[in-house]
């Protein structure tokens, strides 16, 4: 059973009645829920929680951890950051959520400003899945309709990605790389862009779908973590130049 632990920085529920009629509960209850219910171990975590619920305990139990955050993004202590980076390089896997693009987890990871384009106004999103081969697609059509979706838009300021498996394009006419993949030390990541907090996207069911299916995709690979620094001679060394 994979171990997810859920992050939301868990402001906007509590501020923003339009928010908090859409998710009396809070984002990360929501993914909880859907995530509970592909029959995967949940727990939740957030910002106003001591170390931000991310405890060194936390961490280790966790297989994949998924991170969705806005305004707070510089009230995420340093030290957290780090705990979590080095967790994924250790082989936890990430799903980054809509602006989670922007937290100081994502940027480390990148090493880029992540920044992009972006629209509130309401239009259309159509993802296109440009991976159909790829596990994070997996029971997905050609393409997932948004009636309403913030638009973010190219150029988004990222590493070129390891994979590419949805592309987004909106009504006003921008596009951008909605669904990415990326490697980091033992660790996997995915990006997916969906998720404004003043629209329902976590109950559309494709995306439900496509979230579950990156979960499992970015859950540890089973073995041990490389041993890195000065090593001993498997064989015999004949003709040492020392």
């Amino acid at each position: 059973m994979v171990k997810v632990t859920i992050w939301n920085e868990y402001r906007h529920e509590k501020t923003d009645e339009a928010v908090a009629k859409i998710y009396p509960e809070g984002i990360h209850q929501q993914l909880a829920s859907f995530l509970k219910a592909a029959g995967m171990a949940t727990k939740t975590a957030t910002l106003d929680e001591p170390e931000h619920g991310l405890t060194e305990a936390v961490l280790a139990e966790t297989d994949v951890l998924v991170w969705w955050g806005h305004v707070a993004h510089d009230e995420v202590e340093d030290a957290i950051v780090e705990r979590v980076q080095k967790r994924v390089l250790e082989g936890m896997g990430l799903v980054v959520l809509h602006s989670g693009h922007m937290s100081k987890l994502f940027m480390k990871l990148m090493g880029t400003s992540c920044d992009l384009k972006w629209r509130e106004a309401g239009e259309k999103e159509r993802l296109w899945v440009m991976d159909p081969s790829h596990p994070i697609a997996d029971g997905i059509g050609e393409y997932i309709d948004l009636e309403h979706e913030e638009m973010y838009g190219e150029h988004f300021d990222i590493p070129v990605p390891d994979e590419l498996i949805f592309t987004g394009w909106y009504e006003g006419g921008n596009v951008f790389r909605s669904g990415i993949t990326y490697k980091r030390g033992s660790g996997k990541i995915f990006y997916f862009q969906p998720g404004h907090e003043t629209y329902p996207t976590y109950y559309n069911v494709e995306i439900q779908k496509v979230i579950i299916n990156g979960v499992n995709w970015a859950k540890p690979t089973i073995r041990d973590y490389p041993v890195y620094g000065n090593a001993k001679a498997l064989e015999e060394i004949k003709n040492s130049g020392k």
